[in-house]
C-alpha cells in the first residue's frame, strides 16, 4: 500500500476540512456499487494516510483513499433568505437561482435577492438578505 508524503497529507487536511462537501469522481471498489460518480457527501475527517473520510448522502460512511479514489471539493455556500436557511453545494447554482428570482420580482423582494446575488458574487460563505 502506498502512503503519501507528510506534506501531501497536510495539504489534503487543509483542503478537506471537517464539514466540507465533496462529490465523488471515482471509487476503486468493485463491491460498492452504490458508490457512483456524482454522489455527494460531507467530510468527517482526514487521517494520517491522506484518506478523506466522508459521510455520503446515500448513508454510506466510506473513505476516499489517496492515490486510488478521487473526489472534488464543492463550492458550498449557505444562503439565508426570509429567515430560511439553505445550503447549496454549488455557488453557481445558487447564483443562477437568485438571479432568476431577482429578474422575476420587483420592489423590496427584488432588493433582497439583489443583496444575496451581490454577496454570492463577492464569494461570501454565508449570504443573507438581512439589512444587518
Amino acid at each position: 500500500m502506498y502512503f503519501p508524503d507528510r506534506k501531501i497529507v497536510e495539504r489534503v487536511k487543509e483542503q478537506y476540512t471537517e464539514g466540507s462537501r465533496v462529490e465523488l469522481i471515482h471509487m476503486e471498489d468493485p463491491y460498492r456499487t452504490e458508490m457512483t460518480a456524482g454522489l455527494k457527501g460531507t467530510v468527517t475527517s482526514v487521517d494520517d494516510t491522506g484518506t478523506i473520510h466522508v459521510h455520503w448522502d446515500n448513508g454510506c460512511c466510506l473513505g476516499v483513499v489517496y492515490g486510488e479514489d478521487s473526489c472534488k471539493k464543492l463550492d458550498t455556500v449557505k444562503v439565508i433568505c426570509y429567515n430560511d436557511e439553505e445550503t447549496w453545494d454549488s455557488r453557481d447554482d445558487a447564483m443562477e437561482f437568485y438571479l432568476k428570482a431577482m429578474a422575476s420580482s420587483e420592489g423590496s423582494e427584488q432588493s433582497r435577492y439583489a443583496k444575496i446575488v451581490s454577496e454570492l458574487a463577492m464569494g461570501k460563505a454565508v449570504c443573507t438578505d438581512s439589512e444587518e
